[in-house]
């Protein structure tokens, strides 16, 4: 009996031992290697077999709206695209461009872009037609825009304007001049001829006019490559005389940023990344700018020169980097104030809704 017991339980065993040989075998494993607790990460899928991990999150599109055609006034979304800064962040950031038919608020607001950029005064003239836009980031911490004139007309400073022709593009381009006028008691309308002013410096050059607003990264450089060399000019400078008024900035609808800070702040941080880059290494881009910029439309020597000075703009001398986006609240209040003063809006700004730095700050952490 206890023969037969064994023998039988031999058997068992002998069926058992098969057993799992065969399971082992079914199981796919290498019968050459030991096995293993735990899957191989980097086990090779089997064509249409499915994945285990979580597929890869599909990039937020985010659509940008510049003021104007590319050049190197907003080169730092270029750089921040070209370098994978905004697919870093997760984001499909589509840049589009501006032009005279283009007004980005209107974009914004109505949803054909996320994010824009303009000048202060246009988007407070835009909040009080009640659009939901809010700035998010103040990109330009100084302004651009200055007077040119040469020197044999005289103009050394504002009160020499008096009895002079002036000229600005007007359209929401002239009340940093209209402040300097009042500054100075200067009535545009008896004490000098305010007069309008063409998008190119023809009319400074041919003489018809004595005084032309210029901006210091566009204007004014092609006076001095059309061969005026600068100690033959005099400049009156916005910022200097505290008439200055905020310009490019970056702005959202508030409803869309409502459910979109942190998309936002990624966008922010790599644009700002974007920009320190273009400052640092300025030939790269504009590179970057003229790969977009209309054939014909202007040179790389002209956007390099454009670059350098909306460098002077953005960090300007003694400015703490780390602050770049920053609106600053003592600048944006002047801003409203120039504004509420010359009818760019008819009631004070409630600058505490206009403007947030929240954005900036994430995107700094």
């Amino acid at each position: 009996m206890n023969v037969i017991n064994r023998k039988f339980r031999g058997v068992v065993l002998l069926a058992v031992m098969m057993l799992v040989m065969t399971v082992m075998a079914g199981c796919g494993g290498n019968n050459n290697a030991a096995p293993s607790a735990e899957p191989s990460a980097a086990a090779s899928i089997e064509p249409g077999a499915s994945a285990t991990t979580e597929p890869a999150a599909e990039p937020v599109t985010v659509k940008l709206q510049l003021k104007w055609v590319p050049q190197a006034q907003f080169a730092g979304y270029f750089v921040a695209q070209e370098k994978g800064y905004y697919a870093e962040e997760g984001l499909n950031v589509e840049i589009l461009p501006g032009g005279p038919d283009i007004v980005p608020e209107q974009q914004v607001a109505g949803g054909s872009a996320d994010i824009g950029v303009d000048w202060v005064a246009s988007l407070l003239t835009s909040q009080e037609q009640e659009m939901p836009l809010v700035q998010i980031a103040q990109i330009f911490q100084k302004s651009g825009l200055v007077l040119v004139s040469k020197k044999e007309a005289g103009i050394s400073t504002p009160a020499d304007l008096k009895g002079k022709k002036v000229g600005n593009w007007m359209g929401g381009n002239e009340f940093e001049i209209l402040a300097l006028f009042d500054k100075y008691k200067l009535d545009s309308n008896k004490d000098l001829n305010f007069t309008k002013q063409g998008f190119t410096m023809d009319q400074f050059l041919g003489g018809e006019i004595d005084a032309a607003s210029a901006m210091t990264y566009n204007e004014y450089q092609v006076v001095l490559e059309s061969g005026i060399p600068a100690a033959d000019l005099n400049v009156i400078d916005m910022n200097t005389e505290g008439v200055a008024m905020l310009e490019d900035n970056l702005f959202a609808n508030k409803e869309w940023l409502a459910e979109n800070k942190e998309t936002a702040a990624k966008f922010v941080r790599a644009s700002l990344k974007g920009w320190k880059d273009a400052i640092a290494d300025p030939e790269a881009a504009v590179d970057s700018v003229m790969k977009l910029a209309e054939a014909g439309s202007t040179t790389k020597e002209h956007q390099l020169t454009m670059m350098n000075e909306v460098a002077k703009l953005i960090l300007p001398e003694g400015f703490d980097s780390s602050k770049m986006g920053y609106t600053d609240a003592a600048s944006f209040q002047q801003t409203a104030d120039i504004a509420l003063k010359f009818g760019v809006i008819k009631t004070a700004s409630k600058v505490d809704e206009a403007y947030t730095n929240e954005i900036v700050e994430m995107a700094g952490k």
